[in-house]
């Protein structure tokens, strides 16, 4: 697929982005990494004065972008009315009560602000003014599909829980779930037709949910994506760096992104490298990353971090505002759109690079285009353990490892049913997923209901024991002022959190 030509503005001559990161004030217009930059170099600024069939300006509105991940806190930036639904909390943390929904690990909520974080001051039309903060689709709202704990913990098998439960609720009364956001990725390496993560996303696009995932963060030396970025129907993002300039032209693929090979490379890439987006004070990335703060940044609001997870969002955001102008567009012609106009990279690796970088201004001028993938179809009836690849949970009070055929519930794996399931949408029924009750079947408006999980962990010890391995892991009133939270770490485990593809968070160039 082809390249549209750099526009006017990313064509000039590279000027060395002005550095004012150790001795003034933090501006975003002065940082090349900042979302006002990102926003303007990709030309979301030029499409949020654009309006809709409705005469409704383009910032995602009515657009809702599931957000799996590590759960959103309510920082400024995320805190507006309807910007957040929490979904269902299916994470390890979903028993404790001052953890629900919460981001303790701090990846899901910088994921939030590039997607669709609005300060609370920004009004109708005001979305360029480089005062305030802004993400790629201010208008959409974000559904909280909370899946991993404070220190990353997460198995495969909470993730496809949380991909089945968005498509069955894709349609629900104020979701409109049009994208997926998945900053996720394991070192599986099955066939992408036989994995079943793979199967969960590829099911999830069939029914008309754009998926965006992170293509991986193991560098140049990555023959292979992770997955499920493998799957060749779904949107795999590589992360961009912009070379210390304020021009596309002289743009790279940052160090961190994976290449892949011919047979499946990223589709295209996007702002990656040092992005600045909300910080999560006290979560675990914050404090064991303390150098990417800005120290200049007065209200120390802000944090950055780089990866193919911050690529990934942005281009979440894209498909946000695309389909906001356009309804009607399937997934296959969203991809198209964004791969068919993205840059043409001179100075970039050619296979690490995909179609070239995110072009959110050529993409919404394109012309709808009459695109279908004929990709072989998946089956999904390979292994769950193969799906987790490397990475494992550990049970903190026994240290047994989850593996085999069984997911956290210790519940049996059964692909045949549970794939055929995924096609049709059905593999939830109320808040039961694979014969155990995982979440309530009430909603509030803001917040799905939680539920006692009972019976035992896949280590043959009751949930409730668990509890006490949150003793202490509270934040400071439901209402998250940002205050003190301790105890982040998790007695006994071994667990790295290197399955979250922004792993590589000190990053403050």
């Amino acid at each position: 697929m082809g390249a549209v030509p750099a526009s006017a503005a990313s064509a000039a001559p590279a000027q060395p982005v002005k550095s004012n990161f150790l001795t003034e004030e933090w501006l975003a217009e002065a940082d090349s990494h900042s979302l006002y930059s990102i926003n303007k170099w990709a030309g979301v600024h030029d499409v949020w004065s654009k309006t809709d069939a409705l005469g409704r300006k383009i910032t995602g509105e009515g657009v809702g972008v599931a957000l799996i991940d590590s759960g959103i806190s309510p920082v400024k930036g995320l805190s507006g009315d309807d910007k957040v639904i929490n979904g269902p909390d299916l994470s390890l943390e979903s028993q404790t009560d001052d953890l629900r929904y919460l981001d303790t690990y701090g990846h899901g909520t910088h994921m939030a602000g590039i997607i669709a974080g609005r300060d609370p001051e920004v009004l109708d039309g005001s979305e360029k003014d480089s005062r305030y903060f802004v993400g790629v689709a201010p208008g959409a709202h974000l559904v909280n599909m909370k899946v991993a704990a404070a220190d990353g913990a997460v198995d495969v098998s909470q993730v496809i829980a949380a991909i089945d439960w968005v498509v069955a609720h894709r349609d629900d009364p104020g979701m409109n779930i049009r994208v997926i956001n998945l900053s996720y990725g394991t070192d599986s390496l099955q066939d992408p037709r036989f994995d079943p993560l793979s199967h969960a996303v590829e099911a999830a696009w069939r029914k008309g949910i754009v998926v965006v995932v992170a293509a991986g963060n193991d560098g140049a030396s990555a023959s292979r994506l992770a997955m499920p970025a493998m799957n060749p129907n779904v949107i795999a993002v590589g992360g961009a760096d912009p070379n210390g300039t304020d021009s596309r032209t002289d743009d790279v693929v940052g160090d961190f992104s994976s290449r892949g090979s011919e047979g499946r490379a990223p589709d295209l890439v996007a702002p990656g490298k040092s992005v600045v987006s909300l910080r999560d004070p006290g979560s675990f990335i914050d404090t064991e990353f303390p150098e990417g703060l800005l120290p200049t940044d007065s209200a120390q609001r802000f944090f950055r971090g780089s990866g193919t997870s911050q690529a990934a969002a942005v281009t979440s955001g894209a498909a946000a505002l695309l389909l906001q102008q356009r309804p009607d567009l399937t997934p296959d012609q969203v991809k198209e759109l964004l791969v068919s106009t993205a840059q043409a990279m001179p100075a970039a690796d050619t296979v690490g690079s995909g179609a070239g970088q995110l072009d959110v201004k050529a993409a919404v001028e394109a012309a709808t285009p009459q695109y279908q993938q004929n990709h072989e179809a998946s089956l999904g009836t390979g292994s769950l353990e193969q799906a987790r690849g490397t990475s494992h949970l550990t049970d903190p009070i026994t240290g047994v490892d989850l593996t085999g055929e069984q997911d956290i519930m210790g519940q049996p794996w059964n692909p045949t049913v549970w794939s055929q399931a995924a096609l049709d949408g059905t593999s939830w029924n109320g808040g039961i997923w694979n014969g155990t009750a995982w979440t309530g079947t009430e909603f509030d408006g803001t917040s799905w209901a939680s539920t006692t999980w009972t019976g035992t962990a896949w280590s043959g010890v009751d949930w409730t024991a668990h509890q006490a391995a949150f003793t202490g892991r509270s934040w400071t009133g439901r209402s998250w002022t940002g205050g003190s939270w301790t105890g982040r770490s998790w007695t006994g485990r071994s667990w790295t959190g290197g399955v979250w593809a922004g792993k590589n968070w000190p990053t403050t160039d």
